[in-house]
C-alpha cells in the first residue's frame, strides 16, 4: 500500500469530540459526516482536505471516547493514512476496523510541516518526506493488518474469508 500527499499537521491528545464532534452523531450519510471532520479544531479542514490528503499528529491521537465515527469521519473526509506519534488504542483498532490506515512513527511531528508531500509505503515502513529529503523506517505493519486494510476494514476481511470457506 503506497500513500502519496500533502501533510495536516497537528498536535498532541486530539480527543474525538475534536475529530468529529458529538452533536453530529445523528448523521450516518458519509457525505454528511465528512463536512464537520476535525469541526471542533480546524473549522476549514473539511472544506480544504482533498482524498488522499495524509493527517499527522502528536501524541495520544483520538483519545476520549470510542465512537468509531472519529476514525469515520476522517476516512469519509478522504484521508488516506493517518501517522501519529502514538494513537489511543481504541482509535486505532476502530482506525483498522473501517479500513483507515494509522501508523505510528515517534518523532513524526518533527520530521514534517503542514503541507509537505510524504510518500509512505506501508507494506514496508517506508516514509519519506518529498519536500525536506528526510526519510524514516517505521515500524512494519502485521501481514493480517495489511490484508484487512486493503480490502477496506475488518468487517470485509471477514466476510471474504467466510466466502473462502463456504466455497
Amino acid at each position: 500500500m503506497h500513500f502519496i500527499g500533502p501533510v495536516w499537521k497537528y498536535g498532541d491528545n486530539i480527543d474525538t469530540d475534536v475529530l468529529y464532534p458529538g452533536q453530529y452523531l445523528v448523521y450516518f450519510e458519509p457525505e454528511e459526516v465528512a463536512k464537520h471532520a476535525l469541526e471542533g479544531l480546524d473549522r476549514s479542514f473539511a472544506s480544504k482536505v482533498k482524498k488522499g490528503d495524509i493527517l499527522v499528529a502528536g501524541k495520544n491521537f483520538g483519545c476520549g471516547s470510542a465512537r468509531e465515527q472519529a476514525a469515520r469521519t476522517l476516512k469519509y473526509a478522504g484521508i488516506g493514512l493517518v501517522i501519529a506519534d502514538s494513537f489511543s488504542r481504541t482509535f486505532y483498532r476502530n482506525a483498522i476496523a473501517i479500513g483507515l490506515p494509522a501508523l505510528e512513527y515517534k518523532g513524526i511531528t518533527q520530521a514534517v510541516s503542514e503541507g509537505d508531500i510524504l510518500s509512505v509505503e506501508l507494506d514496508k515502513g517506508l516514509i519519506h518526506n518529498q519536500t525536506t529529503g528526510w526519510s524514516a523506517q517505521a515500524p512494519v505493519q502485521p501481514e493480517l493488518l495489511l490484508k484487512m486494510l486493503s480490502v477496506g476494514g475488518a468487517l470485509n476481511y471477514y466476510k471474504e474469508m467466510k466466502e473462502r470457506r463456504s466455497s
